[in-house]
């Protein structure tokens, strides 16, 4: 029932003694015998259980073969954790220690605290039992996080120097475009539709707000016993400052529903019955945060856009031979399915 680790996936082994050596100084507990297994799900930063002793902790480190330092920081991914923490917002993993010097690892990695729970990936657990009243409680919470989230006074928390609020919108657009560019393989008519379409209408932002930025139903841990509490939200490596719209707008991307292709449907069970559909779930955002919400095909599309573009770079690893997870050969589908659905909507102006 609970999210479980599995056997550590070929060619992404750590070495084991090596990160004892270096930890045993720095965490209380790794005198003792070390055991790491690799977490299954998701496709970019990789996920360790580290057990020492009786202390469970999670290790997160970049893919192996990825060059996108900006995508992968592990660095600003403590700090963000450490400062939500120390902000009250209690949703987040404990942040443990983090390593800077690479010679450990190649890389730089962190520990967390291990938050057990049930995470919702491509399909239900055997053990779990959702019913249309579970989800369409779970939809209420999901959205009631991501508000309390943007309500966050992040000047006072010091999360505002976290990221540049000003042009945010704009640089978002232009540097999506230029990373799908960079690791474009194949030629998807609606991926440069709606990237020229973005271009020319840019909406004039002034609300700021700390961000998640890949903020959907599998980085949740849910409470084994009241699966309509979020125990954790995990995956901060895109958080910063910026308009909470484009928060919203990647979450709505996610949300996939009953008639969107089959290629969307592992990042959420959303399109199961009893969820909210994208349409509620803007009206739900608006009514508990009190604010105007506007212009969402805007940043629905953005979202698309987005999502396709992460995948995409992916891919690229994938073709490029840098990673060898057969998971990553149908993203194609997905980069696709993103791309027509953006087209969609701004065809249809609604999402």
């Amino acid at each position: 029932m609970l999210d479980q680790p599995t056997t550590t996936r070929s060619g992404e082994e750590l070495d084991v003694r090596k990160l004892q050596d270096y930890l045993r100084d720095k965490v209380p507990g790794f005198e003792q015998e070390m055991i790491i297994q690799q977490f299954p799900g998701g496709y970019s930063n990789l996920t360790y259980l580290i057990r020492a002793g009786v202390n469970e902790y999670v290790l997160r480190r970049p893919p192996f073969g990825a060059n996108i330092k900006s995508a992968h920081d592990m660095e600003r991914e403590f700090t963000v954790l450490s400062r939500l923490h120390a902000a009250g917002f209690t949703k987040v993993p404990e942040a443990i220690h983090l390593c800077s010097d690479e010679h450990v690892m190649g890389v730089k990695f962190y520990l967390m605290n291990r938050m057990q729970g049930v995470i919702l990936r491509n399909k239900l657990p055997k053990e779990v039992i959702m019913n249309d009243d579970a989800f369409h409680t779970l939809s209420k919470a999901t959205i009631d996080q991501l508000v309390r989230l943007h309500q966050l006074d992040i000047r006072s928390t010091g999360l505002d120097t976290l990221g540049k609020p000003e042009g945010y919108v704009q640089r978002q657009v232009e540097g999506w475009i230029t990373r799908y560019d960079r690791s474009q393989t194949d030629d998807i008519a609606s991926m440069r539709e709606v990237a020229e379409w973005m271009k020319k209408n840019i909406p004039v932002s002034s609300r700021t707000a700390f961000l998640h930025n890949d903020y959907k139903y599998d980085n949740l841990v849910l409470n084994p016993h009241n699966l309509s509490e979020i125990v954790a939200i995990l995956d901060w490596e895109m958080a910063t400052v910026g308009d909470p719209l484009m928060d919203l707008g990647t979450t709505l991307a996610y949300w996939a529903e009953e008639n969107d292709s089959d290629a969307l449907r592992p990042f959420n069970l959303t399109w199961m019955p009893g969820n909210f559909t994208r349409s509620e779930v803007v009206t739900y955002y608006e009514q508990k945060s009190n604010l105007p919400v506007g212009n969402m095909v805007f940043y629905y599309a953005f979202g698309a856009f987005k999502v396709a573009v992460i995948c995409q770079q992916i891919y690229y690893r994938f073709k490029q031979g840098l990673t060898k997870d057969p998971r990553f050969a149908s993203l194609i589908h997905v980069i696709q399915a993103c791309g027509s659905n953006a087209r969609r909507a701004i065809e249809l102006d609604k999402i």
